[in-house]
């Protein structure tokens, strides 16, 4: 998966960026796919409200054209014929928040991690809440895998789909064992 080098923020000044989005249906639950034209932006829990930052620098577009490599991969993996994503991520975060989700995308499919152990592979053993906060605010659900990480008693934790869809995720993976599948 390419994933764009750095932290990119939103663009400064009179330039408009046009993001593309649309919506899809999966095992998980409605999901508003955006992309950019390096790659995708965002992958979002669809609330029935637009969960995309308003800012007078972006224009949102809607374009099933545009997502659809995007969704048909999602509808692969959704179908347990993908582990891996081969589209490009437009990473958007503060330097710490895109190491930690750089750090999720080396957990492997049907592998989970703790939010101390992704700590210590960011460099910051100490920083599980950090760490944590940076889960909360990944703007890209499942391809940056964030429901592969537990608490360290091994028990499920925290995510933005809730935990009945981090659930099912890791039952897709295959990832439900011992604590986690009681």
């Amino acid at each position: 998966m390419g994933v764009q080098s750095g932290a990119h923020l939103l663009p400064r000044g009179n330039s408009v960026e046009t993001l593309y989005y649309s919506r899809y249906n999966s095992l998980a639950g409605p999901l508003l796919v955006a992309v950019s034209e390096k790659g995708l932006v965002a992958l979002a829990f669809d609330r029935g409200q637009f969960p995309f930052p308003r800012d007078k620098n972006v224009k949102w577009e809607l374009s099933e054209k545009k997502t659809k490599p995007y969704t048909k991969e999602l509808s692969e993996y959704f179908s347990s014929k993908r582990r891996d994503f081969s589209f490009s991520l437009d990473l958007r975060g503060t330097p710490f928040q895109v190491s930690c989700w750089r750090a999720l995308l080396k957990i492997p499919y049907g592998e989970t991690r703790t939010y101390a152990d992704i700590a210590r592979a960011v460099g910051q053993p100490k920083g599980f809440r950090a760490v944590g906060l940076a889960n909360n605010r990944n703007p890209i659900a499942i391809v940056v895998p964030c429901h592969r990480v537990i608490a360290s008693d091994g028990t499920l934790c925290g995510y933005g789909g809730g935990l009945d869809v981090k659930r099912k995720l890791l039952e897709l993976e295959g990832a439900l064992t011992g604590t986690l599948a009681a």
